[in-house]
């Protein structure tokens, strides 16, 4: 099946502004934001980037692999190399398990740990802390990974913006810094944008001094990773819970002409019936996903796309471990 996006929207994309760093006074390091799925890490490496670099949607295993995108600022001279990792969890299927390896490997040489958890909703706090499981199981999971590796911890608390009276964060606060050495904790909310020059500050100050990266660096990525990546976005935001966790995609043409790019890619689930559900009724559903992912890919690349979208199943991926390593780690068509 095949959607082919020509129907033109126009897209505003800023431009990302390279400060000039001097080397006095500089610090430089890796930071990896770990958390459970679902906590708020993709949005919040997006916030301290100034740009959608990483995928996020509501559904918790969004992530897959590790993505390193560097925060640059002037004063005082810093690069944060900050890197988005899957949510920690005890993994269910082999997909699973790959989406943890890949996790672990985020933290490899990092300088700073930034620990993302969330607030509980508003109308479970005002019913009091004292039931509450603070941390979580999952949170204490996370913590008892990173006890050991000699890193300094930051806690950030996510999604504040869920509570009017701030005077409910008192406990929580508590019972995380009783339950961990955190070396700080800094109240945050991702989506808005909230203390994240806080969280910034608490990280650089854990850093060492000098510069790591040359000063056109941004990400550890090529192109065609985030385009595969938001054609995978829009096909989860568009079946929503029917068929999210079992769809991948691989990018088989990328022909960068002066007129416009020339993308194929293929969706790929693991059923017969979920190809039926993406495709949808006379290729509405496909027609969607590929309008959808044209639009966010002209707005990530400034350029005029092209975009073909085929479908196919392969049966059970996502619980056979070399299967599931080879969708997660290779965006490309062999």
């Amino acid at each position: 099946m095949t959607a082919k996006t020509d129907d033109r929207e126009p897209t505003n994309d800023a431009k990302r502004a390279k400060p000039t760093l001097r080397r006095e006074d500089a610090r430089a390091g890796r930071a990896a934001i770990v958390g459970r799925p679902n906590a708020g890490k993709s949005t919040l490496l997006n916030a301290l980037v100034g740009q959608k670099l990483v995928i996020a949607t509501p559904l918790p295993g969004t992530t897959r692999t590790s993505v390193l995108a560097v925060h640059t600022s002037e004063e005082p001279p810093t690069q944060i190399a900050f890197i988005d990792t899957p949510g920690l969890h005890r993994p269910k299927s082999a997909l699973g398990s790959v989406l943890v390896d890949q996790a672990r490997l985020g933290l490899a040489d990092a300088d700073v740990i930034v620990f993302v958890a969330t607030v509980p909703e508003a109308r479970t706090m005002e019913r009091g802390t004292a039931s509450l499981r603070i941390p979580t199981s999952g949170d204490e999971d996370i913590l008892l990974l990173i006890r050991d590796m000699n890193v300094p911890v930051i806690l950030a608390l996510n999604k504040i913006d869920r509570l009017k009276d701030k005077r409910l964060l008192l406990p929580i606060l508590e019972r995380y810094q009783a339950a961990f050495p955190f070396a700080a904790i800094v109240p945050i909310s991702a989506t808005r944008e909230i203390q994240l020059d806080a969280l910034v500050s608490e990280v650089r100050a854990r850093l060492p001094e000098g510069l790591l990266y040359d000063e056109d660096f941004f990400t550890d990525r090529p192109e065609r990773f985030f385009v595969a990546e938001l054609v995978r976005e829009a096909a989860m935001k568009q079946t929503r819970q029917e068929v999210p966790h079992g769809v991948a995609v691989t990018i088989d043409q990328y022909i960068d002409n002066p007129e416009l790019i020339r993308i194929t890619a293929t969706l790929i689930v693991e059923k017969d019936s979920h190809k039926s559900i993406v495709i949808g009724a006379r290729g509405s559903r496909i027609r969607d996903i590929g309008k959808e992912a044209r639009i966010a890919i002209e707005a990530f690349l400034d350029r005029k796309i092209y975009l073909e979208l085929w479908v196919r199943a392969d049966e059970g991926w996502t619980n056979d471990p070399n299967r599931a390593r080879k969708r997660v780690t290779e965006t490309e068509s062999p």
